[in-house]
């Protein structure tokens, strides 16, 4: 296939685009603004293969967007470009607004326009195939769009309730949550009045290398190495569920070549635990890896940890079904959290040059 893929500089971006090529005979184009968090640099490995190339486009520009689909003519769109970081959304949602909701509807737009403009095949009826191939003349019944989104559409558990579910209904509770969870209702919206053929996924939390030190994981891990205090909000003990981002790619490739045109799939990890646990868990690691044996005044990373003020509307917790992927696509996570988060903080112990670079 050719799979446009927007957002390929960002976290779970690159690192699909990195198992996409190391993995499949897919040609993949990479459309990215390259904003604070999209980082080309995370693509080196995979910057001169004959089955890559790159984009600079603003999904806000319904123009440019429109041409350049056109141009690549993609087999399957992959949409994962999104702001998403809740604590900048508290403090800025206008971007949020911006990127995740028009963005993304100048992309149904020109995905709808694209597809349209595909023939016909009457020997399928109409019909997607069970499983996505590559075509060499692309019909409408081949094409499709995955839109990438987030378990914090569907708002808080409390801790004895049952983990989210793919008819689960939406209750977002930050400019973040709720700018994604406007994407997903115009992503289905597209699908059931024009037609789209479209999949969703929602995800749990994710972790893994290249991760823009913002988010909880990095940052503990840049805490650690730097000796400086490691925030926490409040008492710590929000609940999240995690899913190795590499576990999550394998999970959305699926999806797109196997899923059913019109569903949702829920990807997470089963994998909950509490904030104050993972940090815990963090700073144990570094204990293994980084002794702190010429620092007298702290005898454990765990002495880091410092409790501040929590964030408005911050969640309780949330937790994925992810039965259905499992089922339907034979999909489970490999990766435990334990070692995950061993080879996590290795990457970035060794990987300084490229945390470094971003941070300036």
């Amino acid at each position: 296939m050719k799979i446009l893929i927007t957002g390929g500089a960002g976290f779970i971006g690159a690192n699909l685009i990195r198992q996409l090529i190391a993995e499949t005979e897919h040609e993949i184009i990479n459309f990215d603004k390259l904003t604070y968090a999209g980082n080309l640099s995370s693509l080196s490995s995979v910057a001169d293969s004959p089955k890559y190339s790159f984009e600079k486009i603003d999904l806000c520009d319904a123009d440019l967007v429109s041409e350049a689909l056109h141009r690549t003519c993609p087999d399957a769109v992959m949409h994962l470009a999104a702001e998403s970081h809740v604590d900048r959304s508290i403090d800025g949602p206008g971007a949020f607004i911006q990127s995740n909701i028009v963005g993304t509807y100048n992309l149904l737009q020109a995905s709808l326009a694209y597809w349209q403009e595909l023939p016909d095949d009457s020997d399928s009826g109409g019909k997607p195939p069970s499983t996505f191939s590559h075509q060499s003349s692309l019909t409408k019944s081949g094409f499709r769009l995955h839109h990438i989104s987030t378990d914090e559409v569907y708002g808080s558990l409390a801790e004895d309730e049952q983990a989210f579910s793919e008819v689960s209904s939406y209750d977002p509770h930050s400019p973040y949550s709720a700018s994604k969870a406007a994407s997903d209702h115009l992503v289905r919206a597209w699908s059931r009045t024009y037609g789209l053929p479209v999949v969703v996924s929602n995800c749990s939390n994710n972790y893994g290398p290249f991760q823009y030190p913002e988010k909880l994981i990095p940052m503990v891990i840049l805490k650690c190495l730097r000796l400086e205090p490691i925030p926490v909000y409040g008492d710590g003990k929000q609940i999240r569920d995690w899913i190795h981002v590499d576990d999550h790619c394998r999970a959305l490739r699926l999806v797109l070549e196997q899923g059913t045109i019109g569903r949702t799939y829920n990807i997470g990890g089963d994998c909950e635990m509490r904030n104050i646990d993972l940090v815990t868990r963090l700073c144990a690691i570094f204990d293994q890896l980084v002794p702190l044996n010429s620092q007298p005044s702290i005898k454990s990373y765990s002495d880091l940890i410092t409790h501040v003020q929590d964030r408005p509307g911050h969640d309780e917790r949330y937790a994925i079904d992810a039965s259905r992927v499992s089922e339907e696509l034979g999909w489970q996570a490999s990766t435990s959290i334990y070692e995950g988060l061993q080879q996590t903080v290795q990457w970035y112990l060794d990987n300084k040059d490229w945390w470094e670079l971003i941070q300036k």
